[in-house]
């Protein structure tokens, strides 16, 4: 882990995820959200993404942690779907 000083939320939160969390979250909490603070490697799932990020927030308010749906490459997918 980097210092609080020096580190990529959002590469770490990834690396974490695809290197310890992946195969766990994919068989229990599929489609649900999980916000990853990376400096510590802990992780909150929730129903929501609101759920996941204020789980983090209320247990580390000065960090950031980087939220991602389990099982898609993003937490949201903002579009237009033309018939």
């Amino acid at each position: 882990m980097r210092s609080e000083d020096e580190y990529d939320v959002a590469g770490d939160a990834r690396k974490i995820y695809e290197e310890h969390l992946r195969d766990k979250l994919e068989r229990s909490h599929m489609d649900q959200f999980v916000a990853i603070e990376p400096i510590s490697g802990d992780y909150f799932t929730g129903q929501t993404l609101s759920d996941a990020i204020g789980a983090s927030r209320r247990k580390y308010p000065d960090r950031l942690a980087h939220a991602m749906r389990v099982g898609h490459r993003a937490a949201v997918h903002f579009g237009l779907h033309i018939q």
